[in-house]
């Protein structure tokens, strides 16, 4: 039926059950409701536009008796403090009590959650769903194709994005939404407006360094692939400018500040609190269920073993981009890079999930399918501690109706892959609601749950790096050339 209808008719439909999901979700319960002293990242997000509003700029990531950074300190790079302060001056109009300093922390009256609920709705509006459509466009010819909406829907109604930010309570959709549009204008051959837009995306959150190898090395790759050597240095310096200049528009106020950036820079990259957070299902979780890990190694020993093994993982993509650099071996450089980080980078969350699948989003087809399915599983633990177990079943199955609607029939072994994961997920989940797990060990079922994950995540790892080089190397991959057309992964 679905094919009957216009497309123009058909994307509007997406969009408007894309926008419906994110309101009703807002309804539910997010991090640390009603749960004192700290009350979780809903009140994290919310302190943050009271001291950007409240405090000097020089006082926002230092340490005072206005600004107790034990509680909900700001660890996000300048331009997520800039947010804040967008954000908390828009309340201070509307909802002053929700940020008057001090005497609005842990507030949760109806009418600040819902006007704080409507920053992220508002965020995500103005930037990803912009830049979703862009990409879609982009992917597929700019035509508003079959393959351009189901893309569309993949990235708008993927369940992780819209449990974290409009239940759990964040704001990724401005950091993914300005990556993805970094990828449409890098995949457009605007290497230098892809640069600054990731920049953006990086200044906003220093998580969306996962991606940083693959735009390096797809954009070093495209310097190296112009014909004269002048050609090939001016690129690379044109880049090269682009991105000092989008650092310095964001960092300069601070230069003026005492400490300059120092005092930013120790609190976007702590070290102090450990290997990973939580039951993360990256390789350093799931490998200490039998290797204490933090026992056996010093965290600068961990902190430098990280760094290797990430690098180990993410040097045969970055190898691929320079060779061939095509739109197809960016896209799943983009998987790798981000994927490698979160399976084995140091002081991963659970919530950081959400950048491979934005990632493998990117690539569409039955590979973003599962990916989603396996990262909403992944977050179940936490998704538990917020009350919205029942609305991320709820958002998958309506994430698994439309893209049964939109897209053809999944190929045998994909409907085996998916199947299998599912049938795990679902006899770890029931198992444990029969038989809880003994008193001695009451997160069996959260460790069960994160090995799992992490299992699949490492098959889509190697899957998709398959991919990668048989795009640089395999039979047909000279032909392709640099703009090859992109197939569903």
């Amino acid at each position: 039926m679905a094919s009957q209808v216009p497309p123009r008719l058909l994307a509007c439909w997406v969009i408007l059950l894309a926008v419906l999901l994110r309101v009703i979700l807002g309804l539910h319960s997010y991090s640390g409701a009603g749960v004192p002293p700290k009350y979780g990242d809903y009140e994290a997000q919310r302190h943050w536009m009271e001291i950007t509003i409240n405090l000097p700029l020089s006082q926002w990531y230092t340490n005072s008796t206005q600004n107790d950074l034990a509680y909900w300190g700001l660890d996000y790079p300048p331009l997520s403090a800039y947010q804040s302060w967008v954000h908390g001056k828009v309340l201070q109009r509307w909802v002053p009590e929700a940020v008057a300093l001090g005497s609005s922390r842990g507030i949760e009256t109806p009418r600040s959650k819902l006007a704080l609920r409507q920053t992220v709705l508002a965020s995500d509006l103005a930037v990803y769903f912009p830049a979703a459509a862009f990409l879609a466009l982009t992917l597929h010819g700019a035509r508003l194709s079959r393959q351009a909406i189901t893309t569309l829907a993949q990235l708008l109604l993927g369940p992780g994005l819209i449990l974290i930010d409009h239940g759990h309570f964040q704001f990724n959709c401005i950091n993914l939404g300005l990556t993805l549009a970094a990828v449409a204008c890098t995949l457009r051959g605007s290497l230098l407006a892809g640069a600054a837009l990731f920049c953006a995306a990086l200044n906003h959150k220093q998580m969306i360094l996962y991606f940083a190898p693959a735009f390096f090395s797809h954009m070093l790759g495209t310097c190296l692939q112009q014909r004269s050597a002048w050609g090939k240095l001016f690129l690379l310096a044109s880049i090269g400018g682009v991105v000092l200049a989008s650092f310095g528009i964001v960092w300069v106020p601070f230069l003026a500040t005492p400490g300059g950036p120092l005092p930013v820079l120790r609190r976007i990259f702590p070290t102090a609190r450990g290997l990973f957070e939580d039951y993360v299902a990256n390789l350093w979780c799931a490998s200490s269920l039998a290797i204490k890990w933090r026992r056996l190694l010093a965290p600068s020993q961990l902190l430098r073993l990280c760094a290797a093994g990430t690098l180990a993982a993410v040097l045969p993509a970055m190898a691929c981009q320079l060779r061939r650099p095509t739109r197809r071996a960016f896209l799943l450089g983009l998987a790798n890079s981000s994927l490698a980080f979160f399976l084995l980078a140091y002081q991963v969350h659970e919530k950081s999930v959400l950048l491979p699948l934005a990632a493998l989003g990117t690539l569409g087809g039955p590979t973003a399918e599962l990916a989603q399915y396996v990262g909403v599983y992944s977050m179940l633990p936490l998704l538990r501690k917020d009350g919205l177990a029942t609305a991320a079943a709820a958002v998958a199955v309506a994430y698994a109706a439309v893209l049964g609607t939109l897209r053809p029939a999944l190929p045998p072994a994909w409907r085996a892959a998916r199947a299998v994961f599912l049938a795990g997920a679902a006899a770890i989940t029931v198992g444990f609601w029969a038989v809880p797990p003994p008193p001695r060990y009451p997160f069996l079922e959260d460790a069960a749950c994160m090995a799992w994950c992490c299992t699949a995540l490492v098959c889509l790892f190697g899957y998709t790096n398959v991919l990668q080089v048989q795009e640089c190397w395999g039979p047909g991959a000279a032909r392709r050339g640099r703009h090859g057309k992109r197939k569903g992964a």
